[in-house]
């Protein structure tokens, strides 16, 4: 009898190791898991963003991205050794923790962004006759259009086949390097493209900013009896939609009709965190 409370002491013990053991073993490969994961994470952003700068595109939106794969490569691979060393040195380790810390509240910050970005992004189709469409610049590459320009651009040229009197503008100056400003770029694919007369498409060649765009395209509209307040569609990519919408009506258009078009997936959240920094600045800056 006395030995079965040193058995039942024993086969408690004995669980009680395999418990430990088994939740060991389930967090080691969590651990291990979510390190790789984070790892991929930080591969795909670096080498994503890489190709983008080796096809031609640099912005922030592109050199955060690599940036921030970078980091989570070194977190992954230096994390355990680095808080090793820090185990002397509380101060740092402090700011390390916060480091962290603040990094992760901004991205919760740019995801909270994105969410809402995706929620209310403006298309209105018109409902009465367009006098007029702005086209917003978003780039060219060998004196061709980004693909986000380009969809941009093939919206205009749907949009036309609808208003084909109404009046294209197409905005953006001459870039860093570049041999024609962006203007002609665009002007020439719609006409090479889709056809369209170039008696319907003005050039807005001096811009370098959406607001620039927007404002330097009332001047064109003047020439050719119109104003701000006349019935204009504003073509830019769905993330641009909510930005230029309020620029617009900050520099006095009145009756606009924002219409989107898709960015594409491969530049996708390249393209929206570049705006998550612009629409901070645009708001910092009271362009809106």
């Amino acid at each position: 009898m006395q030995g079965k409370p040193k058995v039942l002491s024993c086969m408690c013990r004995s669980a009680k190791d395999i418990t430990n053991l088994t939740m060991s073993q389930i967090h080691h490969t969590a651990s291990l898991l979510l390190r790789s994961i984070v790892f991929t994470l930080g591969l795909v952003l670096f080498l994503d963003g890489l190709i983008l700068i080796l096809n031609g595109k640099i912005h922030l939106g592109i050199i955060l991205p690599i940036l921030i794969g970078i980091g989570l490569c070194i977190y992954v691979l230096y994390d355990q050794k680095i808080q090793y060393k820090l185990k002397n040195h509380q101060s740092i380790a402090r700011l390390y923790r916060y480091a962290k810390t603040g990094f992760m509240l901004w991205l919760c910050s740019v995801i909270i962004f994105f969410l809402y970005l995706a929620k209310n992004i403006e298309h209105v189709q018109p409902h009465k006759e367009i006098k007029a469409m702005l086209v917003l610049g978003s780039g060219i590459i060998n004196n061709q259009p980004t693909p986000a320009l380009a969809a941009r651009l093939d919206q205009a040229a749907q949009l036309h086949q609808q208003y084909p009197q109404a009046l294209i503008i197409v905005t953006g100056g001459v870039g860093y390097a570049k041999q024609y400003s962006e203007a002609e770029v665009m002007s020439d694919y719609l006409q090479h493209k889709h056809h369209i007369a170039a008696q319907h498409i003005a050039l807005e060649a001096q811009s370098t900013s959406t607001e620039l765009n927007l404002k330097n395209s009332q001047a064109i509209l003047k020439q050719h009896q119109l104003s701000p307040s006349s019935n204009i569609a504003i073509v830019t990519s769905d993330f641009h939609t909510l930005r230029a919408a309020a620029i617009a009506r900050k520099q006095g258009y009145q009756d606009i009709h924002v219409v989107s078009a898709p960015t594409p997936l491969s530049i996708r959240y390249n393209a929206w965190l570049r705006e998550y920094f612009a629409y901070l600045s645009g708001w910092i800056l009271n362009e809106y």
